[in-house]
């Protein structure tokens, strides 16, 4: 199985036809896809003006959306050796984190779902590697009341059922992304379950 590096060169081989360019791309949204792969998709072919479906488009789009996938790609896998090489120093410290934080971590490992879009329609319009530049300085600060993607306000509890299936926990009502709950304050996280206890009373 190609690894990421790997299907980029194809992206990047002007000797290779321009459909299999493309299929090479699509292909690394399965080893690094910060929204999910089927929102990262449309994200990239929405900033990069392609269609989702073509076949011979512009070989420069595909790069240029290339590029913006391997920096967010570069920006993420630093911070996850930052994270493991701080998580060692401590456990031989004997210092332990709080679960969540690390049970997340262990979910988004390598770069896929870290910002997951539930609907592939809804995702911020910002570049990837600024949207998770915005996500780590989240992580690595104090929690806070509102998305670290787009500073909205809207959270909400996502949970069975919702278009945001399987994802379990607040959402972002502006960017649609799913929000790390170890990034939001106790306050923040019960006034997000409290939407959806309105939201599912109200339907009712």
């Amino acid at each position: 199985m190609a690894g990421f590096r790997s299907l980029a060169r194809q992206v990047r081989d002007p000797g290779c036809d321009t459909a299999l360019r493309r299929y090479s791309l699509r292909k690394c949204l399965e080893r690094f896809a910060p929204y999910g792969h089927r929102a990262t998709w449309d994200h990239l072919c929405r900033r990069h003006r392609f269609g989702p479906e073509d076949r011979e488009l512009d070989p420069g789009r595909l790069i240029a959306a290339l590029d913006e996938l391997e920096e967010a790609r570069a920006v993420w896998l630093a911070y996850e050796e930052e994270f493991a090489a701080r998580r060692r120093r401590e456990k031989h410290e004997g210092l332990r984190r709080l679960g969540s934080l690390d049970d997340w971590h262990r979910r988004v490992w390598g770069g896929n779902g870290v910002v997951r879009c539930g609907d592939p329609a809804v995702h911020p319009s910002d570049p990837l590697p600024e949207v998770l530049r915005r996500l780590i300085t989240a992580l690595e600060g104090d929690p806070g009341e509102r998305c670290p993607v787009c500073a909205g306000p809207r959270i909400a509890w996502a949970g069975p059922g919702d278009t945001h299936e399987p994802w379990l926990g607040p959402v972002c009502g502006d960017c649609g992304v799913g929000v790390p709950r170890a990034v939001l304050t106790s306050g923040a996280l019960a006034r997000a379950r409290g939407e959806r206890s309105r939201s599912l009373a109200s339907a009712a």
